[in-house]
């Protein structure tokens, strides 16, 4: 059974470098969605009847076994697939493709090794239209916002791990998105990078105020870094299709102890809801 949540408002937002305008997320709106892809024999349902409400500004991590569709969910929110039925909407506006109103962030990085830091980041403005001066402004500051400044000529090849994700993330907030789609972010860091840039972009959420969706199997990272954290059962295995199983609060104070006892007890809860698979 789906738990209620009582959204909380968010006044958080910073100008535009480009305008000077304040940016805000958006609240994102999922109902009815079904998602089939075509198969040997028939067609297999991944998502059916889901319905999912994200209020504006707000940190949403969504958890589950593989195959349960989170990652699915994620590319129709970012309009990279389109849904067999329902609707997705963000302030009230159909999603029907992407489009830079939402940045996404992969596991891999994803960053042209011919540009730099900087310019990896400027490669979206540019292609919407900014002059390279206003680009390489934008740029700087985003690259400011993930600690990478001094980094701005470096290429990927000379960049570690964490640093290139922070590129990533700082291509992503570049556009001034109003939702920032997160798969994976981290799986691929060591322990002590992941647990450095998950402090980073706690910092990153608070002082933007972007709408995010953060798909992550660990159910740690989840309760750290998040205002809600949904969880998905079904997918391969289970006989059922991808569908929400719990929607949970996280009422705790940041930042986050991960030693508390009130966080071990949300991290088992939700855990136990995995396992249990909630079907």
């Amino acid at each position: 059974m789906t738990t209620g949540f009582a959204p909380r408002p968010t006044g958080l937002s910073t100008p535009s470098p480009a305008t000077g305008a304040p940016t805000r997320g958006a609240a994102i709106s999922v109902r009815g969605v079904e998602m089939r892809f075509p198969g040997k024999d028939s067609d297999v349902l991944a998502l059916s009847g889901l319905d999912l409400r994200i209020e504006q500004g707000q940190f949403v991590s969504i958890v589950g076994a593989s195959g349960c569709g989170k990652s699915t969910l994620l590319r129709l929110l970012a309009g990279f697939e389109t849904a067999t039925d329902g609707v997705i909407e963000l302030d009230g506006v159909p999603v029907r493709g992407p489009g830079p109103d939402r940045g996404v962030v992969f596991q891999d990085y994803g960053l042209f090794p011919w540009r730099t830091s900087l310019e990896n980041v400027a490669y979206g403005p540019r292609r919407n239209g900014m002059s390279r001066r206003q680009a390489s402004a934008v740029a700087q500051e985003a690259l400011a916002l993930v600690g990478l400044d001094t980094a701005r000529d470096r290429f990927p090849g000379q960049l570690s791990g964490g640093m290139q994700q922070r590129v990533a993330i700082a291509r992503a907030l570049a556009n001034r998105p109003s939702v920032l789609l997160m798969d994976e972010p981290f799986g691929a860091l060591d322990a002590m990078t992941r647990s450095s840039l998950q402090t980073e972009l706690t910092h990153i959420h608070e002082s933007t105020g972007t709408t995010t969706v953060f798909i992550t199997h660990s159910v740690e990272e989840a309760v750290n870094l998040s205002d809600r954290v949904v969880v998905m059962a079904g997918g391969a295995g289970s006989g059922l299709c991808g569908h929400v199983i719990a929607d949970i609060p996280i009422d705790l104070p940041r930042p986050r102890d991960v030693t508390a006892a009130a966080f071990n007890e949300y991290e088992r809860a939700i855990s136990d809801l995995i396992h249990g698979d909630g079907s």
